[in-house]
Formats: C-alpha cells, structure tokens, sequence
C-alpha cells in the first residue's frame, strides 16, 4: 500500500469504479440535461437530469417497473423494454417542455444494437433531440422483440400503442 506524506487517496466513488468524473465534469460544462441510462440485470432506469450547485435534479424519469401499468407482461430487462422505457422516459420529457438533452451511459460499455442504444431509439421516438450516430441504433426487427420470440412483438406494439395514446 502506498503511504507517504503526498499520498491522496483517490475519492471512494473512483476507487469503486463506479464514477468517471473527468466524463462527469465534460457532462456537467455542457450546460444541457443529460440523459441518464442505467442498465441493471433486469431493468433499465432513463432520467433527464440538470446539474444544479447543490445536487442533480431529475426532470423527468421512467423505470422498466412501470411497463406493467401500460400492459408489458414480457421481461423488463431486454431490448423492447428498453425501447419503451427511453420512450416513455422521452414523452415525459417532452410535455415538461424539454427539447434535447445529451446522452450519459455513465460506465456501460457502448455496445451497438444494445439495451442502452436501444433506450436512446425510444427518448428520440418520444420528442427528445439527442446528438447520436445512426450506426448505434438497433433494427426496427431488434426493437420490436421479434429475436425473442413470436408474442413479444404483438405486445410491443400494443404498450407502445397505448403509450403514443396517454398524454
């Protein structure tokens, strides 16, 4: 272990590996909301959220936990939930008045066609303007669910539907 007079213990969210906070501070400069696109095993999380000088502020937030209350019976934790969670995260966003935000995926590894790229194809669906490149984007096949199997896609469309429907 290192020890020494000029030793600076390095702060504990970096020593976890849990904050890169040279890509928080580039984040934070920006001056937009960031989209905030968390992945857990078996659920996604879409916040937009500003900086403010006393703590973050979230604007507006879905959770995959919620697909249940607009009829998604299927998993929560795969491509078509993510999809409609950015989506419903989006259209919240939206009807606050918030025109763009920048995407944050924080520490997940870019992965193209993934959950998280995925996230991002429903905030764009949903009103929200969000630098990206097309080339990350997953198919219109993969969102829909049709690699999982023959319901999925039946279901996506009809929450979706429901979801274009409320206000």
């Amino acid at each position: 272990m290192t020890q020494g007079p000029r030793f600076r213990v390095r702060f504990r969210r970096h020593r976890e590996g849990r904050t890169d906070y040279r890509l928080r501070a580039r984040l934070l400069r920006g001056e937009r909301p960031r989209a905030v696109v968390r992945k857990t095993l078996n659920h996604m999380i879409v916040q937009i959220v500003e900086a403010d000088a006393t703590g973050d502020r979230i604007l507006a937030s879905a959770n995959s936990k919620e697909l249940a209350e607009h009829g998604w019976s299927a998993g929560t934790g795969n491509v078509p939930a993510a999809y409609l969670t950015g989506f419903l995260a989006g259209r919240r966003a939206a009807a606050k008045g918030i025109p763009d935000a920048v995407l944050d995926i924080g520490l997940h590894k870019p992965t193209r066609g993934g959950r998280v790229f995925a996230a991002l194809q429903g905030l764009l669906d949903g009103g929200l303007a969000v630098p990206h490149s097309p080339e990350v984007l997953p198919s219109k096949e993969r969102v829909r669910g049709e690699h999982i199997g023959a319901e999925i896609p039946k279901a996506f469309d009809a929450v979706k539907a429901k979801l274009e429907a409320t206000r």
